[in-house]
């Protein structure tokens, strides 16, 4: 048998979904906010947090990037990303905060239980998360830099970090 690419017709959706959602907090970039829904599509997030200056769908960017999926992951838009923390630390979330700080840890180095859930949070990009966002986080986690750049585009980042996330929830099973 020959290695022929699939087409769309070939995939078979599923409703699995990981107890991971993002909290995208001053993300002024909508082909980045449309590449985190079609990461959360593709990985199994449960729901995106928009928050502070963050762009909102309805926006043509948005909907171009993410190839139609915000209609399809559930999310939500509050001013104050502390507020969405405090509510999702009642509610039994871990908050992570993906940034390379001077007590981040390396994310190969981040453990998961099965009954973990967990809230990632995204910074701007251009400044990062915020410190108040970085102080109410149980953790920091990081993503190793090998090149001379100490960053990546945040979408990048939480492509890789959403990959090794979930990858971690299923060992667990």
């Amino acid at each position: 048998m020959s290695n022929v690419q699939l087409d769309h017709s070939s995939h078979k959706a599923t409703s699995k979904k990981y107890p991971l959602c993002f909290l995208a907090n001053d993300i002024d970039v909508p082909m980045n906010i449309g590449s985190f829904f079609r990461i959360a599509d593709a990985l199994g997030v449960e729901k995106i947090y928009l928050t502070g200056s963050s762009i909102v769908p309805p926006n043509s960017k948005i909907k171009k990037t993410s190839r139609s999926t915000e209609k399809h992951i559930p999310y939500s838009y509050e001013s104050n990303a502390l507020d969405v923390v405090k509510q999702l630390k009642n509610s039994g979330y871990t908050i992570v905060s993906l940034e390379i700080t001077s007590k981040s840890i390396d994310i190969a180095k981040f453990t998961i239980r099965e009954s973990d859930k967990i809230c990632l949070i995204l910074g701007s990009e251009n400044q990062g998360i915020c410190k108040d966002l970085l102080e109410v986080s149980d953790m920091t986690i990081h993503i190793p830099m090998l090149g001379i750049n100490s960053s990546m585009n945040v979408a990048t980042a939480c492509s890789i970090a959403t990959y090794e996330i979930t990858r971690k929830f299923q060992n667990e099973k």
